[in-house]
């Protein structure tokens, strides 16, 4: 741990007059940023003197609110009782994700916004997964997801179930990447899919051939993968995302369009 001051926190300027930040927030920010100069890590305890009330300059309410927003955020947890107080978190990937699709739940992306990225990271992904090559356990992983849609469905809601396999097989292929802003990137994008309401509504609706288009895909790259072809695997994922783009789009026309028959 470097860098103990105890002189009083630099509080960020106001932003700009359009919308003025709340006291806590400035509070909750004032404290990151100390968390950070400071290279505090998890488990560590956030130092009593940066909390006093001379070095926030700050009502004890007005903490106790920039600290819940900290707690939520999950940068923080704090502890009660004999060696309690404020203690650095590691913020957890799913807790991440989950603010930033809190984003835009009233403002979702379009289904060519979120295909125009996943075009650009997936086959990165798969390139370098083919490239560095990857453990047995992670390899396992990615078959084990195909061997979940393999069979015929036997319900629609076993389809459905099939559709979302089918997007867990690129949530393993990213866990894969050793760039970490590679993989957030590609969970958020399969996150959306799963929660926005139009790709929900497009996954129900039955599509006998959409497994075998998947399956298809799937099997190739994990062939390439497995023999370190990386222009192969690169390309494949790309095809792949490209024929998904225009089979989400199609859909989703068909539901936007007047008099459409949702069995079709």
């Amino acid at each position: 741990m470097t860098g103990n001051a105890t002189g009083p926190l630099d509080l960020p300027p106001p932003p700009a007059p359009t919308r003025r930040r709340k006291r806590p927030d400035m509070i909750a920010d004032a404290i990151r940023d100390k968390i950070m100069q400071s290279d505090l890590q998890p488990g560590e305890r956030v130092p009593t003197e940066w909390l006093a009330d001379e070095a926030l300059r700050a009502s004890r309410g007005t903490l106790r609110e920039a600290m819940k927003i900290l707690e939520f955020q999950g940068l923080i947890a704090t502890r009660t009782g004999p060696g309690g107080g404020a203690f650095v978190s590691a913020v957890e990937e799913n807790h991440a994700l989950g603010m930033l699709n809190n984003l835009f739940v009233f403002d979702p992306p379009s289904i060519g916004d979120i295909y125009a990225v996943r075009k650009m990271i997936e086959p990165a992904i798969a390139a370098e997964a083919a490239k560095a090559g990857i453990a047995e356990t992670a390899f396992e992983a990615l078959r084990a997801t195909v061997r979940l849609y393999e069979r015929e469905p036997a319900s629609a809601e076993e389809e459905y179930s099939q559709r979302l396999a089918e997007l867990d097989f690129h949530a393993e292929l990213a866990r894969t990447s050793s760039n970490r802003l590679f993989g957030l990137i590609a969970f958020l994008m399969l996150g959306l899919l799963r929660d926005m309401t139009v790709c929900r509504q497009i996954y129900q609706q039955p599509n006998p051939g959409l497994r075998e288009t998947g399956l298809h895909y799937q099997v190739r790259l994990l062939r390439a993968i497995r023999a370190r072809d990386v222009d192969a695997a690169r390309a494949i994922m790309h095809e792949h995302m490209v024929e998904a783009e225009q089979y989400m789009l199609e859909r989703a026309a068909m539901r936007a369009r007047p008099g459409r028959d949702d069995n079709g």
